[in-house]
């Protein structure tokens, strides 16, 4: 049985003394690919070096994250403008990208920019996006209205939305990604993660961060996607076997892994 986390930044410095082990539970698990969305210049050779070390399991993004959308932003678009379109067939995705408007809202301007800059990276290379939409579904879904008749796909990651902003992301021909959220008490999924389609869901961490129960609170890792395979199979009424089946068919047509 097959497993994709979609989004794990297992290039973390929290993975710096064990990461080994960490691709070893993995691997134990069933993973077969684990995909690298990018922060920043930083971490894009961190995200590299990953990559080189394993790329049979490993697929890196590019992009730049909301919260390091700086001054200097429009500079390091560039960069990473000039990496993608010389090495395009590197990458399965762009991102993360999109709008985080929990930490700092005195930036929405520059993040939507950067945003709208790195949609049409996905518009020329055909790579489908990772959006990052916290507090900001809804500016996103409208953001992409726009860009509805030019051919883009993607995923919404960690969502943690309501049935009707996941209705109109699917409308978009847009993925759900579902995290650890998943597992927690007063999340909100389980109640409605029943009601969205299943071809249209994807399973990640967001390793080391948002741990499903029971590890809610310690470091997240690829390994403990099982974790929240097994509840969405129980929220579904289905076997694991049948939802790790179908997400990871999910995965592969998106992502256009082999």
């Amino acid at each position: 049985m097959q497993l994709i986390d979609t989004h794990a930044h297992a290039y973390a410095a929290q993975f710096s003394e064990d990461q080994e082990e960490m691709i070893a539970r993995a691997k134990e698990k069933g993973l077969k690919h684990i995909l690298l969305p990018n922060i920043d210049m930083e971490s894009y050779g961190q995200l590299l070096k990953l990559y080189n070390s394993n790329k049979d399991l490993f697929k890196p993004m590019i992009g730049l994250h909301p919260c390091d959308v700086k001054s200097d932003f429009k500079q390091v678009l560039a960069q990473m403008k000039e990496i993608l379109l010389k090495e395009t067939e590197l990458f399965c995705a762009i991102g993360e990208t999109g709008v985080d408007l929990y930490w700092d809202k005195s930036t929405e301007d520059i993040q939507l920019q950067a945003f709208e800059e790195q949609i049409t990276w996905a518009q020329h290379t055909g790579l489908p996006i990772v959006i990052h939409a916290r507090d900001s579904i809804d500016l996103l879904i409208k953001t992409l209205q726009k860009s509805n008749n030019k051919g883009i796909t993607g995923v919404f990651h960690c969502f943690t939305g309501d049935i009707n902003q996941a209705n109109k992301i699917v409308d978009l021909g847009f993925y759900l990604g579902i995290g650890g959220v998943l597992t927690f008490k007063n999340g909100g999924l389980s109640e409605i993660v029943n009601k969205l389609p299943l071809e249209r869901l994807l399973l990640e961490t967001d390793a080391p961060y948002l741990a499903p129960v029971p590890y809610r609170g310690k470091r997240n890792e690829p390994a403990y996607l099982a974790v929240i395979c097994q509840k969405l199979a129980e929220c579904l009424g289905m076997s694991y076997d049948e939802v790790a089946d179908i997400t990871t068919e999910n995965a592969k047509k998106l992502f256009n892994l082999a």
